[in-house]
């Protein structure tokens, strides 16, 4: 059989609520749940889960190895820092999306004190998340705690 032939013989996984993988790697306080992924489908070359940040979080510097990311914001106000010292950055809000390249440097930031902020992100091959020395919040323009 060859990689392009149809195969009759695999049927679709299904994610039930409630039986995510929430074991999945973090930066900080940030909840991911794994709704695809190696951790409980037959997944190899993707990852796709709900990322939740609660008001004032933000997570830890890191970056994602090799893996490319994608996000959609659902709900909430969202900032994510980046460059040298972490000057620059993009906001988003429900509706955006964000594509963060291989092995960049960032820190992701829910902006309201009193809203979470809830986004799906999906990576490639995996979730990978390599933590990076923390920073002063006060480095980060416009962050506050709640």
């Amino acid at each position: 059989m060859t990689e392009n032939e149809l195969r009759w013989d695999r049927v679709p996984q299904v994610t039930r609520s409630g039986e995510e993988d929430t074991q999945t790697l973090s930066s900080g306080g940030c909840i991911r749940v794994s709704g695809v992924g190696p951790q409980h489908t037959e997944a190899t070359r993707i990852w796709f889960g709900k990322v939740s940040n609660e008001p004032g979080y933000r997570s830890l510097p890191h970056h994602h190895g090799e893996a490319e990311t994608g996000g959609y914001v659902l709900r909430g106000k969202g900032r994510i820092y980046f460059g040298e010292d972490y000057r620059e950055y993009l906001d988003m809000s429900e509706g955006d999306w964000v594509f963060v390249p291989p092995f960049m440097p960032h820190v992701e930031a829910n902006m309201s004190t009193t809203e979470e902020l809830v986004w799906l992100t999906t990576r490639t091959p995996d979730n990978i998340v390599i933590n990076l020395d923390e920073v002063d919040d006060a480095i980060l323009e416009g962050f506050r705690r709640a």
